[in-house]
């Protein structure tokens, strides 16, 4: 696979300003790091980092994002939003839709969002997002959106056991992709959304709407393990958290935790 090419995105972007401050690497420890890097030297609203290999990927919870170099989308934009700390999950939902919407504009495939953060092709994962907060005080003074997405990764070249848990984009449509092209187009999707939420408008129903959590009996387990419920995935508010209907007919309330599809609701919930 060759290198991102940075002077074809450049001439595919449409956007005002998402994008337009780039900087690439071709092998880094975090786009996350550099980010939080440059915004503590004033980098402009919607500076993108993008690599084509990173030492030190992490997705939620400390994960490690592991890809090989050239073969996918390593990236992480910088953004000033007007939000409430609390609110910084809505930079999440600008961008999860930008990326599903990129892949069908530029494939045609169909995605869908998992609650909290990723993208699924054929009901598995493709890409995941973790974004990070700057705080000045008690207030938000920036924040990073990590998005890690598989283009053109090959199934043998991951680790046999995470073979059934991932896919990517050029697996699913049977041929490889361009990476430039998806990259501008979710970049244009991300400045589209952005401009609407410094408008006041919220993504939340569109995020909620793509939702393939939403209506399904699922297990929650809690980020450090600490509890563990099953229930009814009924809805998500404004600041993204999950509403749990359990079995017992309460109703939790959860910001943070891995969710997984279960095949069938108990007895108890009739």
């Amino acid at each position: 696979m060759e290198p991102l090419d940075i002077r074809q995105v450049e001439a595919l972007l449409t956007t005002a300003y998402v994008g337009r401050s780039l900087a690439y690497h071709p092998l880094t420890d975090s786009t996350n790091r550099v980010a939080k890097e440059l915004a503590g030297h004033g980098a402009p609203d919607g500076t993108l980092v993008i690599a084509d290999a990173q030492s030190a990927g992490r997705g939620r919870l400390g994960r490690q994002w592991l890809s090989p170099p050239n073969t996918n989308l390593l990236m992480s934009l910088l953004f000033y939003p007007p939000l409430r700390p609390d609110q910084a999950q809505r930079m999440t939902m600008v961008c999860a839709l930008a990326a599903a919407d990129s892949v069908a504009q530029v494939t045609g495939l169909a995605s869908q969002l998992k609650w909290p953060n990723d993208l699924l092709l054929g009901g598995t994962k493709v890409g995941g997002i973790l974004t990070e907060l700057g705080l000045r005080g008690s207030e938000l003074a920036y924040t990073v959106v990590g998005i890690g997405l598989n283009v053109n990764l090959a199934r043998e070249q991951l680790p046999e056991e995470l073979r059934p848990l991932a896919t990517s984009v050029a697996q699913e449509l049977g041929r490889p992709v361009s990476r430039e092209a998806l990259l501008a187009a979710f970049l244009q999707g991300v400045e589209v959304r952005y401009d609407r939420l410094k408008a006041g408008e919220s993504p939340m129903q569109e995020w909620a709407a793509r939702l393939a959590t939403l209506g399904q009996w699922v297990q929650v387990n809690e980020a450090q393990g600490a509890w563990q419920a099953e229930g009814l995935a009924e809805s998500v508010d404004e600041d993204g958290a999950l509403w749990l209907r359990l079995a017992d007919g309460e109703r939790r309330r959860i910001l943070a935790g891995d969710v997984t599809l279960r095949k069938s609701q108990p007895n108890a919930t009739k």
